[in-house]
Order: structure tokens, then sequence, then C-alpha cells
């Protein structure tokens, strides 16, 4: 009984303590807790918004991981101002990690280095063609090749000529009747003339009182033999062409002159060039003309530079290599931005302009019209002013955290909905070397087979068509194109409806999706064609898998492989024909590789 009071009169105790202590810590007043009560219901009931500092897009009504890039989401703090919806909002470590760089957009002259090609070229006023002033056969020649030197005056063939003969007779019959008819003299001897006969040789003829049956032809000009057009016993016409003969002192250098380049360049610009076979040195001149016509079947007009070649290292038909610094005739300042901040579908150009406040920082895309390329910048005439912010450096994380919340962006310029879960960022070369399923094979036992909707699978084919283009530019190793290409696969992959799969089909169809939208990202932003390749190892395993899976009405798909290709570790790619077309090497090694699976 005693042991009984001694545990109440404990109990008690402690419970009298643990009153009073709750009273100091908390408070005594009812007021004050009747208020704290109130305040909890009051937060209780309001929802949190949960998004992920890296990517703010994603909005939850939960905490958890970011379906991107698995951080921590944490509580959205709401911002009661009015804001664009096509706005992109990125916290100053998105802008980080994502390698996001802005500048501001000024007034400058467009410049651009305007690289041409061309070869040597005889001056054209400097050729010219050696004839035979009289009829007859050749007897002898003293120019036997081309490339001789020719000193004007000197013989350089003797031709035998019955007229001459006959000319020459005739001087001496008149000279005979000199006194009595000197007009018949002075005729006979302008004959003689008129067959370019120098007053010496007919002079010549005269004193010795003989018939000269070979009488030379004396070169008209000095220079270079070009052309030997005659040989030795040939018969020839008088004004027949017999060599053509070239000051080479000074030459032409013809440069090609493209089209899209023909607005920079004007007469009067100093052009400085190269010559592959005189390594190390740099000669220079200024164009002296510009052909008003452009050549039908090149689509090139000629830009002439006219040289001193006194030590004849230029050469006829030597290829050269030049630059001219140009800047637009007649051109205003105007707005030039660097080709990174512009992104282009072929028939679309963007960019994405910042604007900041002290709370965050966004972009907005905006359609711009662009100028001239200046090779590492575009002008852009419509769309932009000066003073604006655009983005110059990941552009492409940009648009694919706009496609993902489904705003405008490059692809989808009306927007759309919202995507989670995938990541459309750019892969690092770590990331794809560390990435599972980079050689992933077709696995029976690893593939299960679902019934998918029709719906479904008329879309699942549409994403492979798209896929088809893109492996068939790689085989052609045509890098503009299967970037485009590219774009069109990531299109066709977010036009899919997954909401048509459910349960476990929902789930494989979701296995190593972000890996391959990683990797065809890639490929629609790498400037490198090699790049491109070792991204496009990632898409075909897993995209044949999912055929696999879901199958592919009316289609064969052959699933290839190649030993070599991946730093042999080899790769597969899907190819609707049996023969091998190889889309790692090209015309390289176009038939390396064997088919490795097919689906009907």
């Amino acid at each position: 009984m005693n042991t009984n009071k001694k545990s109440i009169i404990i109990i008690g105790s402690a419970l009298a303590a643990g009153l009073l202590l709750g009273w100091l810590f908390f408070g005594g007043s009812d007021s004050e807790s009747t208020h704290d009560h109130e305040h909890t219901e009051a937060e209780a009931g309001e929802s949190t918004t949960w998004t992920c500092s890296m990517h703010p897009q994603i909005k939850q009504p939960e905490p958890g991981d970011c379906p991107i890039c698995g951080m921590d989401l944490i509580p959205l703090e709401e911002d009661e101002s009015e804001t664009d919806p096509r706005e992109i909002r990125m916290s100053p470590t998105a802008m980080q990690l994502a390698n996001i760089h802005s500048q501001t957009v000024t007034k400058g002259m467009a410049h651009k280095t305007v690289r041409l090609d061309g070869k040597v070229e005889a001056d054209e006023r400097q050729v010219n063609s050696q004839t035979s002033h009289v009829p007859g056969r050749i007897e002898k020649l003293t120019i036997n090749f081309t490339g001789q030197y020719v000193t004007k005056g000197s013989p350089i063939a003797y031709v035998y000529s019955p007229e001459l003969v006959t000319a020459q007779e005739e001087l001496f019959e008149a000279r005979e009747l000199k006194e009595t008819q000197p007009e018949l003299y002075r005729a006979s001897y302008e004959k003689l003339k008129n067959w370019k006969l120098t007053d010496a040789q007919i002079e010549k003829i005269l004193d010795s009182g003989e018939l000269k049956e070979q009488l030379p032809i004396l070169a008209d000009v000095s220079g270079y033999v070009t052309e030997k057009l005659v040989s030795t016993g040939d018969y020839i016409k008088r004004g027949e062409t017999i060599f053509k003969i070239a000051n080479l002192s000074t030459v032409w250098i013809l440069f090609d002159v493209y089209e899209s380049d023909i607005s920079w360049i004007e007469e009067g610009d100093e052009v400085t060039f190269t010559v592959a076979s005189l390594p190390g040195e740099t000669f220079s001149g200024k164009i002296s003309y510009i052909d008003p016509v452009i050549d039908s079947k090149t689509r090139v007009a000629k830009a002439r530079v006219e040289v001193n070649n006194p030590d004849l290292k230029l050469k006829p038909e030597m290829f050269v290599s030049g630059e001219v610094e140009a800047g637009l005739s007649g051109a205003e300042e105007g707005i030039v931005v660097p080709k990174s901040a512009v992104m282009w579908t072929g028939e679309r150009s963007v960019v994405y302009v910042k604007t900041s406040t002290e709370d965050n920082i966004s972009f907005v895309m905006r359609e711009v019209l662009l100028g001239h390329d200046l090779g590492n910048s575009y002008i852009v005439k419509e769309g932009l002013k000066a003073g604006e912010e655009i983005a110059v450096n990941g552009t492409f994380s940009i648009d694919a955290a706009a496609q993902l919340a489904g705003k405008p962006s490059m692809m989808s310029p009306e927007g759309g909905k919202p995507i989670t879960g995938h990541n459309h960022g750019n892969m690092t070369s770590e990331e794809m070397e560390n990435m599972e399923g980079s050689n992933l094979s077709a696995d029976d036992n690893e593939v299960p087979n679902y019934q998918a909707p029709q719906k479904f699978k008329k879309q699942l084919a549409a994403l492979f068509d798209q896929y088809i283009e893109m492996k068939d530019a790689l085989v052609e190793s045509d890098a503009r194109k299967s970037a485009n290409q590219a774009k069109k696969v990531i299109q066709a992959l977010n036009n899919i409806d997954m909401a048509l799969l459910k349960g476990d089909a929902h789930m494989f169809w979701m296995k190593n999706l972000d890996k391959m939208e990683s990797a065809l990202k890639t490929i629609s932003g790498a400037e490198d064609l090699e790049a491109k390749r070792d991204a496009f190892v990632i898409v075909g395993p897993i995209l044949f898998n999912k055929l696999k899976a879901f199958g592919l009405d009316g289609k064969t798909v052959y699933y290839q492989f190649c030993p070599m290709a991946n730093n042999d570790k080899g790769a597969y790619w899907l190819s609707t024909e049996e023969n091998i077309r190889n889309p790692y090497y090209g015309d390289m090694m176009l038939e390396c590789g064997e088919v490795k699976d097919k689906l009907k």
C-alpha cells in the first residue's frame, strides 16, 4: 500500500513538473495558444508548390526529387507580379551549370574576312599570237618547245615561200629599170615590206644579188612561248598563228568570288594571298576588276589582282589562297550578333532575350530576320534593338528548358504540353562514356512484348521514319543535314503521347528515354561530325528495344552492327534495308558491318 502511494506521488510530481516546463516554454496565455493554433491551421490550409532550383519549370504539389536532374525540390516562392507566360526563368546556379552567358546588343559596322581561292594567269594584254606573214612551208624552227624565251626581232622560223621568191625576182628586174621607172622599183620594194621583211633584209637581198629561198620569220614581241602550234614541214597560210608568246613580268591572279560574297568585294580592296608551292611567302595586291557576269556553271565571278612578277616566281596555273578584310559597301551601322546566339531551323531564326530583376533572371524567345553571314556572326536586320541583352552561349539549354515547360521554343513556336522526367540538355563526353546502354544490344529475354494502341504505333512509326532520315544523313557525312534531322527526331519523340500506355508498358517506354533524348540533343547541337556519331551510338539500341516491345506494323527493321565503331567497342544502328550502309564511317567504310537482328 505504501509502495502504491509512493508511485502515485512520483507520477504526480513528474506531471506537475512537465506542466510547469510547458508553460515556461510555450507561454501561459490562452490567447497566444489560440493564435498559434489558428496560424498552424492556416498554414496547413495553404498549398505549397515545390520546384527545382535548376529547372524552375518543374512544379509539383509535394516535395521529392526533380524528375530531370534528381535534385531535392524546394518550396516555390510565389511572385505576385505578372510575368510573361513565354518566359523561361533560370536561377544563377542553373545558368552557371548550363554555361549560359549573355551579351548586350550593340550597333557596329559589318566586317568580314572573305576567303578566296584562285590561280595565277598570264596577263591577257601581254599574250600575243605570233603569226606567219607569208604563206609557205616551214623549213626550220628555232623555237622547239613551249616555255622557251623569245627576244623581239630574233628569227623564230625559216619558211620557203614561192610567193617570196617571185617577189624577189620582180625586185631584181625593177632595179634594172630604176632610173627610168622608179615607181616600179618602189612598188616591188614595198611589196616585200608588206611581207614583213625589214629594210635590212631587203638590202641584204639586193646586195647579194641572189634569190633567198628560205626567209626568216622574226618575233614581233619578247616573252615566253606558251603554245607551239606548228612543226617543221608544216604548210602555213599568211596570218596563221604559229606560236603564243606571253610576257610574264606581270601576271593576273584570278580569284573565284561566290554569289554570297559578291556584295563584300569591291575594286580597290587589298588582297593578301599565299601560294602553296611557295611556303612562307606572302603576296598582296589590289583588286583591279570584277567580272560583271557570273559563270552559269561554276556560279562564281572572277576578281582580278595585277601583280608585278620580275623574278617569275608566280607561274601561270599556280593555285593561290587569299583573304580580304571587307566591309559592306555603303552600309550603315547595324546589329551584329555572334552565331552562337542564333538558333535556326532553316525556316526560322530565333534568339533568347534576357530580362533581369532583383529576384529572378528570365529569357524570352524572339524571332529575328538575319542578314549577311559574317563568318562568326550574323547581321540582324529585324527583331533586335541596341541595348537589349541576349544569350550568346547555352542557347540550346534554354531552348530545352522551354520545350520541357511547354513554352514556345525553336522546334515548337506555339508551345505545347509541358514535358517532365526527360533531360533535353546537351551531354558531355564524360556523361556519354558513363551512360548506361551506350552499347546496348537487343536481348529477347530483357524486352517484353506489349499490346500498344494503334495510335501509339503510328506515332512510333513516325519517330522511326525520322530516325532513318537522320541515319542516312550520317551515312552521307552531312553534319548540317544530320543536325536538322535530329531536331525532327526530337520533335517526333515529343509528339508521342505516353498517356496511351499504362502500367508496365508506360514504365518500359520511359526506360532510358532521357538518355536517348540527350543523345539526340547532342547530335542536333554539336558542330563536329564525330561528336554527332559518338552520340548516335546511344540512340539505336534504345529505339530498337522499344520497337521490339511495342511493334512497328508494316515495316521491316534491320538491326545492324559495326565492330570497329565506338573506339572498337562496336556500335549498332537501325536500317530499313539489309545492305550495310555504315553511318559511323560513311564512304570510308560504307559496307563495314553485319545484320544482328530483324523485325517484321
